[in-house]
């Protein structure tokens, strides 16, 4: 079952590879490129560049799974396995086959998923063409935010239900744990290859922690989202020239919702799991998806907090997220990227272990993930005199 998750990634790969090729000809010829400046908002110089590669990473996403469920429901498993063998792949995914009653078991949570993405696909997309309020969209993406908790089992924190008379506070801490990890991604997306690549770091531990604790469905779907991210990162990471198409919110909401969803889906502690059944869990592990998109939270919570005691609203655009503030301090856009790229990777390999390390070593890995974000508010604090003033001119986006 390892393999047939693993083969995801590259089948959304070659998907999102020519669609991204694609919507980015379409959109040059269409001059759906990046919009300009809303009143109070503060944007890099615009640049003629499409910024509709969200709609390749939504496509090679939710493709493979409208197949797969298409299939699993159309098909018996006998019909499946013939099917396997004539391709010659019967050995590789046959595993998967005594899989195919869950895959059934999970459409609907599958086509509820599917049905959020595509209504912040379509926000986003209209956002991209026709900015909108920023408390309209909060107002939107609320509705999936809630719709997940309250209609499916997919919540944080359900061990508080029994002290808490229902499911009331988690349905409410998992429904603000979709709004802050999606605009968290969101904010990210303001520099050549950023919220692509950070995007792709943290579901890589979130991949690699899945796949050690048999998560099929989690698993299935964060390779997806890497290969369809890869795939659109060709044309969008500052490599050898700027990037020559972006995700816009058509793209970055729909990666943040898919985080947000997936953490939430993991199972972090189980109790009854004890040494000789199967390996010890913890109940720390419930801290993974902070410890692993800890720097997106940190660039969240520190450009929120930055707009509000300037009397701004933390909604509106500006040029003071983390990768503005550290390029100010003389990195190119691409070591920018780099950099926050490899403090995320820091966290996120802490928190791929958490669920089974003994408490001692969980101190250290909280201590470590600490002192990453330590020494970014240092650098942060360092270039504090140089990037009071948001309207500064920023390297290229």
């Amino acid at each position: 079952m390892v393999l047939a998750c693993l083969a995801l990634l590259p089948l959304a790969f070659l998907l999102a590879l020519p669609l991204t090729a694609s919507v980015r000809a379409a959109s040059n010829r269409l001059r759906a490129h990046d919009t300009d400046a809303l009143a109070g908002q503060v944007k890099a110089q615009r640049r003629r560049v499409p910024n509709t590669g969200g709609i390749a990473i939504f496509l090679a996403f939710v493709v493979p799974i409208l197949a797969v469920l298409l299939i699993a429901n159309a098909m018996s498993a006998a019909d499946l396995h013939q099917l396997l063998t004539r391709a010659g792949l019967d050995s590789t995914l046959g595993n998967a086959l005594t899989h195919i009653e869950g895959i059934r078991d999970q459409t609907s949570l599958a086509l509820l998923l599917l049905a959020s993405l595509t209504l912040l696909h379509l926000l986003g997309l209209i956002d991209d063409r026709r900015p909108r309020g920023p408390w309209l969209k909060l107002a939107i993406m609320a509705i999936p935010a809630l719709a997940v908790p309250i209609l499916t089992s997919t919540r944080l924190l359900t061990a508080l239900d029994v002290h808490v008379g229902g499911p009331w506070l988690s349905i409410i801490i998992t429904a603000l744990w979709f709004l802050v990890v999606t605009n968290a991604m969101n904010f990210m997306d303001n520099m050549d290859g950023l919220a692509g690549s950070v995007a792709v770091v943290a579901a890589a531990c979130l991949l690699a922690a899945g796949l050690m604790q048999g998560q099929w469905f989690v698993s299935a779907c964060l390779a997806l989202l890497i290969g369809a991210l890869l795939g659109f990162l060709v044309f969008n990471f500052p490599l050898r020239r700027p990037a020559t198409i972006f995700m816009g919110d058509g793209g970055s909401l729909v990666v943040g919702f898919i985080l947000a969803f997936l953490t939430a889906r993991t199972t972090y502690y189980d109790p009854s799991l004890s040494a000789p059944s199967g390996p010890m869990t913890y109940w720390y592990a419930v801290f993974m998806p902070l410890i692993i998109l800890a720097v997106p939270l940190y660039d969240f919570t520190s450009v929120v907090l930055i707009r509000l005691s300037q009397g701004r609203s933390p909604f509106v655009g500006d040029l003071q997220h983390l990768s503005h503030r550290i390029a100010r301090r003389g990195l190119s856009v691409r070591a920018t990227v780099i950099t926050i790229c490899g403090f995320t990777a820091i966290t996120g390999a802490n928190g791929i272990f958490l669920r089974h390390i003994p408490p001692t070593a969980a101190v250290f890995a909280g201590i470590q993930t600490l002192l990453v974000l330590g020494v970014i508010a240092l650098i942060e604090y360092a270039a504090s005199p140089r990037t009071k003033d948001a309207t500064a001119t920023p390297p290229p986006r």
